[in-house]
């Protein structure tokens, strides 16, 4: 059975369910995941050197295949043109002096009168990753060659990923580095007894700096193995299930599997804390790590310390960090509220950089990963964004396979248009909690569309992710062609999702004209692809006098925004939507 409420530990090996493991981290026949090919090469596209930049700093573009006419490359934000130039095989860009603000880049032609795209990527311009985080994972760290790693490193930077989760990397829960800070171990076992190579962390590390990532470190907040007194954790920091500290409160593993059991401990105990503290300096001594991903489990019920006084585990989390914070200020924290748990009032009102949600039942419908996105911004007055850990896919990961791609799509268009990121992208797609599942591998055309709303989200970020207040304008479509209604999604509509600026009125359409379910994980890998919509004259009320409208989508012209006419009588403007797959961005500048 699931060990907490509707969730179930990442160290589980999936799932456990009636004692039976679904995925034990051995290959199965069928698709697999290879870096090698995991990228975007077979189509044409725009690489950097980097995830992300600092305002001043140049930035390298390359193509992967040779271009040749009269091709430009034209620079933007938003709607605005900033500057062009002729295209060239390698060509380079000082990034602008405005912070946090994201750029579409592309590579154009006019052909007959009409532009015609080639290929585009976004640009972060950011001084700081927290801002906007796009977080991806790691979970391979036995002897890997400078090849390997960089093909994985590689493709995370193509998709703009500007922080990585270094996930069971750990030699013990309670002793996270093996070795001391001064003299580390070269290699040690994992929780699941496979192989960690130091060199390969620490080059790991290094190529993220490189590529203008952070790398965050993965442990519980309280968690300890079977040995633990040995290596100085007092009975008295533990957690039990019992006011007579008689049963231990543990995460069970299947073993020999798993070389222990977790059990947990107070996080509240400061002694417990400062013990965590010296090893975690431990870490940061040998391994240049830029802060600490802390993990929990879920509400675990009552429980109790060694005194036999009730424990509210939640109301531990924010001393924790803040302990955390007070040992390393330098170093960035964000912590896991598991469906929530402890979120409200503890964890986004710590010192965390910005809040990590894993999404379980019963929070399983589109309108539910809106809604922790939206809470999570009123948790941290708006001042902290929100990345999404939620597994698709999850029972058909189960056996090898592929991703669904009109599942994936549609939940990351929800994601995205709230101003959320997707937990999603490391050697490989998740699909389940225990990261290191890569059973489901992805379809071309979900790898190639990928790259394009990864673009999509970091060149318009200063729309998605930067202020505005959703509001609910008045919209319908005038010509038959579709059925649009307000969010939340319904079936057999385009929802419209609307946020106000100052200056601007944005409306996200989201497509689900033939959605046959609005449960976002799609566990089975039956959701259907959304009906092309073409010409869809669409009525909006708008607040202002408009004086331009445009487009974009990252389904359609490489996600590079276009113009479109209007009409405009009194407080009511019409205009005609050429085409709609999944997600369409339209905006009304006043």
């Amino acid at each position: 059975m699931i060990l907490s409420a509707f969730r179930s530990s990442k160290h589980l090996g999936s799932l456990l369910l009636a004692g039976t493991i679904l995925w034990t981290g051995c290959k199965k026949d069928g698709p697999k995941n290879d870096p090698v090919t995991y990228g975007n090469s077979f189509v044409l596209t725009i690489n950097k050197d980097k995830a992300m930049y600092k305002p001043g700093e140049t930035i390298s573009f390359s193509v992967n295949r040779p271009l040749s006419g009269n091709l430009k490359v034209r620079y933007r934000h938003l709607m605005e043109t900033i500057s062009e130039a002729p295209f060239s095989a390698t060509w380079s860009w000082t990034a602008p002096a405005a912070d946090f603000t994201g750029y579409m880049v592309d590579i154009y032609e006019v052909v007959d009168g009409k532009e015609k795209i080639h290929a585009s990527t976004g640009v972060d311009v950011s001084s700081s990753w927290t801002k906007f985080p796009r977080y991806g994972f790691l979970t391979k760290f036995g002897k890997l060659s400078d090849g390997e790693i960089g093909n994985v490193m590689d493709n995370l930077t193509r998709h703009h990923i500007n922080g990585l989760q270094f996930y069971d990397w750990l030699y013990k829960h309670h002793q996270p580095l093996a070795g001391s800070g001064a003299a580390p171990q070269a290699v040690w076992k994992d929780i699941s007894n496979k192989d960690v190579e130091l060199s390969t962390l620490r080059s790991y590390i290094d190529v993220a700096h490189q590529k203008g990532m952070q790398a965050m470190f993965y442990n519980l907040a309280f968690g300890v193995l079977s040995d633990a007194a040995g290596d100085g954790v007092s009975e008295q920091w533990y957690l039990f299930k019992d006011v007579n500290h008689t049963t231990k409160d543990k995460h069970s593993l299947p073993q020999p599997f798993f070389k222990s059991d977790i059990f947990l401990t107070d996080a509240g105990n400061t002694q417990w804390q400062q013990y965590l503290v010296a090893k975690n300096a431990d870490v940061y001594q040998a391994l240049n790590f830029d802060g600490f991903h802390i993990d929990q489990l879920g509400d675990r019920g009552a429980l109790y310390n060694y005194n036999g006084d009730a424990v509210n585990q939640a109301a531990t989390f924010k001393p924790f960090i803040q302990a955390m914070k007070t040992a390393a200020p330098n170093k960035k924290l964000l912590m896991n509220a598991v469906n929530q748990y402890g979120q409200q009032n503890q964890i986004a009102t710590a010192p965390v950089d910005f809040l990590y949600t894993e999404v379980w039942g019963p929070n399983e419908q589109f309108s539910d990963l809106a809604n922790i996105i939206r809470n999570n911004d009123a948790y941290s007055n708006d001042t902290k964004r929100t990345v999404l850990a939620a597994y698709m896919n999850y029972n058909k990961a189960d056996q090898a396979g592929y991703f669904n791609t009109p599942a994936v799509l549609l939940t990351d268009a929800v994601i995205f248009a709230f101003g959320g990121a997707h937990l999603e992208l490391g050697e490989h797609m998740l699909g389940k909690e225990y990261f290191p599942n890569n059973n489901l591998q992805l379809p071309d055309e979900l790898r190639n569309a990928l790259v394009r709303y990864y673009d999509f989200m970091v060149a318009y970020e200063n729309l998605l992710r930067d202020g505005g207040t959703f509001n609910t304008p008045v919209v319908s479509c005038t010509n038959g062609k579709a059925v649009i209604g307000n969010w939340p999604a319904q079936q057999g509509k385009v929802a419209a999702i609307g946020k106000e600026y100052a200056n601007r009125q944005v409306l996200h359409l989201v497509n689900f004209t033939n959605a046959n379910s609005l449960e976002w994980r799609d566990t089975n890998g039956t959701q259907v692809k959304p009906v092309n919509i073409e010409n869809m004259e669409i009525k909006i009320t708008a607040a202002k006098a408009v004086k331009k409208v445009w487009l974009a989508s990252p389904d359609a012209g490489n996600g590079v925004a276009a113009a479109l006419n209007f009409t405009q009588t009194g407080n009511e403007v019409t205009v005609t939507v050429p085409g709609m797959q999944y997600w369409n961005m339209l905006v009304l500048e006043y």
